[in-house]
């Protein structure tokens, strides 16, 4: 075996009790006229490495989540991560130190199995701004899930430019809204702006 440069490798199964400098160097021209023609037509098929594996060929994901994140990902008896292994036809290997693994059938799957757990493990981020479902509205404020599990307040005081009376005035249960993420403390509470996506 070798390259168009030279031989990388060779190998001799021989019956007999030597070879003659002749019949090597014989073989050696031979061998290297049969490996430039099948390196010329690989070539010809081929002319570099593809930079990308093909998206129907099948593609392992590892990525890295937070452990606490991880029952989040499971589900109550396992629900969430066997709904996606059967949504998607895909394997899922979820690890104590947060590696998760994703064995799928093609790349477009595997993004879109990728996408999903990101989503259902992600976590907020001070000034980030998310689309969420109003899931409570108390007197001073709405909490709104932005995340899978994830809620925060939005305090009356930050649901407008103008002063509101009434929080149901302004958002109703199930809606859904934009906020903007102004702080997480200590203890993880999420204080939440709408006041601060409008024009004043």
């Amino acid at each position: 075996t070798g390259t168009a440069r030279g031989v990388s490798a060779l190998q001799m199964d021989i019956k007999i009790d030597g070879v003659s400098r002749e019949i090597m160097s014989q073989a050696l021209e031979q061998a290297k006229a049969g490996r430039l023609h099948i390196l010329g037509k690989m070539h010809e098929a081929l002319a570099q490495p593809r930079t990308e594996i093909s998206t129907y060929a099948p593609k392992v994901v590892m990525m890295t989540i937070n452990p606490d994140k991880i029952r989040d990902l499971i589900g109550p008896g396992g629900k969430i991560i066997k709904g996606l292994t059967a949504e998607f036809d895909v394997k899922i290997d979820v690890n104590d130190n947060g590696e998760v693994k994703i064995f799928a059938p093609n790349g477009e799957v595997a993004a879109l199995v990728e996408a999903r757990v990101n989503s259902i493990t992600a976590e907020p981020e001070i000034g980030q701004t998310y689309e969420g479902t109003v899931v409570k509205v108390v007197d001073f404020g709405a909490f709104v899930q932005i995340l899978p599990g994830v809620d925060g307040l939005v305090h009356i005081s930050e649901l407008a430019n103008q002063r509101v009376e009434k929080v149901t005035d302004v958002v109703k249960e199930g809606e859904i809204i934009k906020v903007k993420v102004l702080e997480i403390d200590q203890r993880g509470k999420i204080r939440l702006s709408r006041k601060a996506l409008l024009e004043s």
